[in-house]
């Protein structure tokens, strides 16, 4: 799931510490080099969930072979929702685009993990998490979601309360970027710098 790197629109809590511009590039270069370490790996298709919703599905900022798909309106759940509820049949899992640590490796971790369990959660040091997908043998729960308390401390023990009765299974902890503290952790500078095939939305 992105969002054209525009400043003031992304990354607006750590736009509070280094500024709106350099928050925004710094997403735009993190949002680069994600999509270059995956897109390429054949074990899996890639989709863009872009934000906001025509200029995402036109920008250029993306690479243009890559499809994509608006994320529509609401909260990041009922966003969320639509993408997991849209995508061919299969496992899916949508990951954010503000994980710098992330390696093909978690992602080949956590759809094993959808080997033996219906959700898989790889959870955040906030309380959050940076992934979440799904097998989707059944209907994608019309509960997901619900009472959530986004960007919040309980957002991930919210989220399991919304897949009962789903068995989860919980992958790596990966941090993700939301103050200058996080991107002091990741050491990275807000400047530049096949089929069966299962689905993964960034």
């Amino acid at each position: 799931m992105v969002k054209e790197p525009r400043p003031g629109r992304v990354k607006t809590r750590l736009g509070l510490d280094i500024g709106m511009v350099p928050a925004a590039w710094w997403f735009r270069h993190q949002t680069a080099r994600l999509i270059r370490r995956f897109t390429s790996d054949p074990r899996w298709d890639c989709t863009l969930a872009v934000s906001p919703d025509h200029a995402g599905l036109t920008s250029r900022v993306w690479p243009a072979h890559l499809p994509r798909i608006p994320q529509g309106p609401g909260d990041l759940g009922d966003r969320m929702g639509r993408f997991l509820r849209h995508m061919p049949a299969g496992p899916v899992l949508i990951i954010g685009a503000d994980i710098p640590d992330i390696t093909a490796a978690h992602i080949v971790r956590a759809f094993t993990r959808l080997g033996r369990a219906d959700a898989v959660l790889g959870p955040a040091p906030d309380g959050g998490y940076w992934c979440i997908g799904l097998k989707r043998v059944a209907a994608t729960p019309a509960h997901l979601f619900n009472g959530v308390r986004w960007s919040s401390a309980t957002a991930r023990a919210d989220t399991m309360a919304s897949l009962a009765p789903l068995r989860i299974a919980l992958t790596d902890s990966l941090a993700d970027v939301d103050t200058a503290a996080d991107l002091r952790t990741t050491q990275q500078e807000p400047t530049t710098q096949a089929r069966p095939l299962r689905r993964i939305g960034a």
